[in-house]
């Protein structure tokens, strides 16, 4: 036994390792077969690796665990279809290269959708990666200035799913547009993009500096996307509201 488990070990097959002694009992007190035996063997090995797996990528992400489909109150958000964004979360959008936009006033819940469909996408075994758009803009800005330029690049355009929050929080200086305008063009009809944001397109001339360059970059994230438009209130306010009450 200790000699199959160096090697299961050498190979790499922890998974296999680690059930040996638990999948050998089993089989000798239930008669399988060497290959029914072996079969359970590398069902533990398979399960084990897409574990390993999810871990890894949930690690990578910057999701956040606890924003989940199953804690999203849509009775507070009664305009919103609920119907449409599970449909949403079966992640056939990322299949299909297409993006989605959550559009909203602060605290509706762009963000915890953003991050649940990114969750369902990890599930399935997508890469995902959430960050802030002004976080995004700055990594690329300042890896120019130490050569890490194009590694950080890819790190934006490998992923399956790269998931931009609160587009329009603040104004993205004009001389760092074009990083954006980069991410958003390379990853157009490529790879997926979600958006989060708290302004309206005709807004994004403001919030970018360039009409043009915005309208080019509105134009490659609409062609193929769904829009959530969100017009419910705030779940902040809902949660100050909660604790009044509670102390009264």
């Amino acid at each position: 036994m200790k000699e199959i488990l160096r090697k299961l070990t050498n190979f790499k097959l922890s998974g296999m390792a680690k059930t040996l002694a638990s999948r050998n009992q089993y089989a000798i007190e239930n008669s399988l077969s060497y290959l029914d035996f072996l079969e359970l063997l590398l069902d533990d090995e398979s399960v084990n690796r897409q574990n390993n797996s999810l871990k890894k990528r949930f690690s990578k992400s910057k999701l956040d665990s606890s924003k989940t489909l199953s804690m999203y109150d849509f009775t507070y958000q009664p305009e919103l279809n609920k119907q449409e964004i599970l449909d949403i979360s079966s992640c056939r959008f990322i299949g299909e290269k297409k993006n989605i936009i959550f559009m909203g006033n602060p605290g509706v819940g762009k963000t915890h959708l953003a991050n649940a469909i990114g969750l369902e996408a990890l599930k399935k075994g997508y890469k995902v990666l959430f960050i802030h758009a002004n976080d995004m803009v700055s990594k690329l800005v300042s890896s120019k200035g130490d050569g890490s330029y194009f590694s950080v690049l890819k790190q934006f355009l490998s992923v399956d799913l790269l998931i931009i929050d609160e587009v329009g929080f603040k104004k993205i200086p004009l001389n760092h547009v074009d990083e954006f305008f980069e991410i958003i063009r390379h990853r157009y009809e490529n790879n997926s993009i979600i958006i989060t944001t708290n302004r309206s397109f005709e807004e994004w001339g403001n919030i970018f500096g360039d009409v043009v360059l915005a309208s080019a970059i509105i134009d490659r994230l609409v062609h193929h996307a769904h829009i959530f438009r969100i017009n419910g209130e705030s779940y902040r306010i809902k949660s100050l509201q909660s604790m009044k009450n509670t102390k009264k």
